[in-house]
């Protein structure tokens, strides 16, 4: 019995060592991870900033990346995030968002990657038989809680529960197949300076939990804990553009929990009457995941629709839809 290996499969894995922010130096540490999928980013506003988000307030998007970004919205939401991030897998990110004046702000999510479908073989007379199909998909739920502290500080977290899984349609033998769960917390919190300077700064820490098992402990692999921390920047226009026009400037860095290579994220957008946006960005993150980015965002009434692309990087990496694109429904 054998499962057709493809070169989709091989790019998934070069993408994974991308995604974990690999280097030569680094690449066996890297290898000892598990859940790499947590690393996928998501959300077309985020991708068109280049990831520099830690310390932008509001949207869905806030909850993959720092839940302290959910504080102070106002409105319920709904929103999906789709993407194409490896050669032949998409993913999909649900979103529904709820704000209390009593309880702060509260979110359920859900993350979806599809790795697609490879056949399982069986050797027979005449060769090879297709017997079933092999389905394998990633998994993470997710549960938010954000609140705001006095005027200026905003303080969120999420809790994740994640599952990699293998699943086997037809008639497959009964080894064929796998799960994997674990959990993880992610903590964030921003700080907005308002009349004392146009900056705000946030942090986030990610994926805190415990090992990715799939059967005993000398199958399971750490999660991929992550510390981001990023200011953002408001430009000051004359008060006649500044009526019609916002204008903002972002860096963030990212790294593992023991500080050894942080990466560096790079973005800016501006936008019009709060009605559209234009959006450019750059992740500095060594040769394989490094890589510019653009993004534009309409917005008419509650429905906010964003679109990004990315040039280099992951997409260039695994051969994947370069483009992401976000709906968002604000009531």
């Amino acid at each position: 019995m054998r499962r057709r290996r493809s070169n989709r499969q091989l790019a998934t894995l070069a993408c994974a060592l991308a995604l974990a922010g690999a280097r030569r130096a680094d690449a066996q540490d890297v290898a000892t991870e598990g859940a790499l999928w947590l690393l996928v980013p998501i959300g077309a506003r985020a991708v068109g900033t280049g990831q520099a988000i830690i310390a932008t307030v509001d949207g869905s998007e806030a909850v993959w990346w720092n839940p302290a970004g959910l504080a102070r919205q106002e409105k319920r939401e709904v929103a999906i995030h789709h993407s194409m991030p490896f050669a032949e897998t998409a993913g999909d990110a649900l979103s529904i968002i709820v704000p209390s004046s009593l309880l702060g702000v509260l979110a359920v999510s859900a993350h979806v990657l599809n790795f697609g479908e490879d056949d399982v073989t069986i050797e027979g007379p005449e060769g090879g038989v297709v017997v079933g199909s092999l389905l394998t998909r990633s998994l993470v739920f997710a549960a938010s809680y954000a609140t705001p502290v006095g005027r200026r500080l905003n303080a969120g977290v999420t809790y994740k529960v994640t599952q990699f899984r293998i699943d086997c349609s037809g008639e497959c033998p009964a080894s064929i197949g796998a799960t994997a769960t674990s959990s993880a917390v992610d903590l964030g919190a921003q700080y907005d300076f308002q009349g004392a300077a146009p900056i705000a700064v946030g942090v986030a820490v990610r994926n805190v939990g415990p090992p990715l098992q799939v059967n005993d402990r000398a199958q399971q692999d750490a999660l991929p804990m992550r510390v981001q921390a990023g200011i953002r920047w408001r430009a000051p226009l004359p008060d006649r553009q500044g009526r019609d026009l916002d204008v903002a400037f972002a860096g963030d860095v990212l790294d593992r929990i023991r500080v050894t290579r942080p990466s560096l994220r790079l973005g800016g957008d501006a936008t019009w009457q709060k009605r559209a946006s234009l959006r450019a960005g750059y992740v500095f993150d060594g040769r394989d995941a490094s890589g510019a980015s653009v993004g534009v965002g309409v917005r008419q009434g509650g429905l906010v629709v964003d679109i990004a692309r990315v040039f280099g990087g992951l997409a260039a990496t695994s051969g994947g839809d370069p483009v992401s694109l976000s709906v968002r429904y604000l009531f």
